[in-house]
């Protein structure tokens, strides 16, 4: 293991956050080490990156390829904040020089059409082939289009979901400015799971805090597929001192999601909702894991990737890892954070085993942060450990219910120190 040894190795776990005991840990460079073993990564958002950048740190001998066919990476965290005014579209934007240049990985951008998990290789759209000796799998989320009649990828060009940052994000900014004062924006959320379940309520709260500002007169519906809960209940607080009459949440729970979509009239029908009309709609639609993981039979009949969280192996493939969005890890939430720890957490398993080792019982974080203007903000933040094979959370929780506004404004503050460390820990930058 390149001149890694225990000491180190375990020093580096600990600053990645995850380490609890290292009991079992086999010693690096023992005999059984693989030789330069070859680690293919696909996907290079919070999940894949990390996983690369701390591969090379782990063990700098080994082959690492991060595919991604994107040149640069665009936030989902801090992407409400471009709808809001606060921050431009390249403040969420990242490159992968970091990886490259800082931890010697080798960043390929193409596409992944297949994997053939039996002959351990998988199949670029450039018509290239890689071998690998481990692989994982950070695909993200793709979308269920054909669950709300009316709705497709082309339709987002309308009703954009800007569930995946970037062209999406500038698409419904740009429907925002448009809008004329007293006009309705529509946000509906999905069924869970799905990406980053507190986002709606940021995206309501910050579309919010611009139409205070620029379009008094306008108003929010916020169609929530989630139903109350604690973690709403803090939002709605919130939002009657800042937007009171501005955010109108309506229970989109048993049987209210939305089921239809019609792009000419600028309207959504759910069952027990009935038809609502906007003019500006954001629509979210259902979601599952991306999709090379259900080409390549990682997903089951949930849509989602089944993997063992001890090392995120799936347990449908063997020799494959999945992490991030795609993978079933609860009660961790599909965000950033999650998917950072889990790239760390994926690259320690691997280092392990390729030494004939198992890997030491970890802690498992995860965080999120959402804005409802700029100087107030909220947290969620938990600790999990394994029990019986399955994830519990043994610490943490949300923000304090009753909380100054001095309060609020330090969260809004970690917030920024939150984004800054974690774009700058995934990507590799110095």
């Amino acid at each position: 293991m390149n001149q890694l040894d225990r000491r180190t190795f375990i020093k580096l776990l600990g600053a990645a956050g995850v380490i609890s005991s290292a009991n079992s840990l086999v010693l690096p460079g023992s005999a059984t080490a693989e030789a330069n073993a070859r680690v293919v990564v696909v996907g290079g958002g919070f999940g894949g990156a990390t996983c690369a950048n701390y591969l090379r740190q782990y063990d700098s001998s080994l082959n690492v390829t991060l595919i991604e066919p994107n040149v640069q990476f665009v936030t989902c965290p801090f992407s409400n904040t471009v709808l809001a005014g606060m921050k431009s579209i390249n403040f969420i934007t990242h490159n992968y020089d970091g990886l490259r240049k800082n931890h010697g990985v080798n960043v390929m951008h193409d596409m992944v059409i297949s994997i053939d998990a039996t002959a351990k290789k998988i199949k670029l759209k450039s018509g290239k082939t890689l071998v690998y000796d481990r692989l994982v799998v950070s695909p993200g989320i793709s979308f269920n289009w054909h669950e709300i009649e009316g709705a497709s990828a082309e339709n987002s060009k309308i009703m954009p979901h800007a569930w995946k940052a970037g062209t999406q994000t500038i698409l419904l900014r740009k429907q925002l400015e448009a809008m004329k004062d007293g006009g309705t924006v529509i946000i509906a959320s999905p069924r869970k799971p799905f990406r980053a379940p507190p986002a709606p309520y940021e995206r309501a709260s910050l579309i919010a805090y611009y139409l205070k500002k620029t379009k008094p007169s306008s108003k929010i519906l916020l169609i929530d597929s989630s139903g109350d809960s604690e973690e709403l209940a803090m939002f709605r607080k919130g939002w009657e001192k800042l937007y009171k009459g501005i955010i109108e949440w309506v229970d989109g729970s048993e049987q209210g999601e939305i089921v239809s979509a019609d792009t000419k009239a600028l309207s959504l029908t759910g069952h027990t909702i009935g038809t609502l009309k906007g003019d500006v709609v954001n629509l979210i639609p259902p979601q599952h894991a991306g999709e090379i993981a259900r080409v390549a039979g990682l997903a089951d009949e949930s849509g989602w990737c089944p993997v063992n969280p001890k090392n995120f192996a799936s347990t449908l493939q063997k020799n494959i890892h999945v992490i991030g969005d795609a993978c079933i890890a609860e009660p961790m939430q599909k965000t950033g954070h999650s998917a950072n720890t889990q790239g760390k957490i994926c690259a320690a398993a691997i280092v392990v085993e390729l030494n004939g080792g198992t890997m030491p019982d970890v802690t498992y974080s995860t965080g999120i942060y959402s804005f409802l203007n700029p100087k107030y903000a909220l947290s969620s933040a938990r600790v999990y450990r394994l029990k019986n094979g399955k994830l519990k959370q043994v610490a943490g929780g949300l923000s304090a219910k009753k909380a100054s506004r001095k309060t609020r404004l330090k969260e809004a503050r970690f917030a920024s120190g939150w984004y800054k460390g974690i774009t700058m820990d995934t990507f590799g930058k110095t």
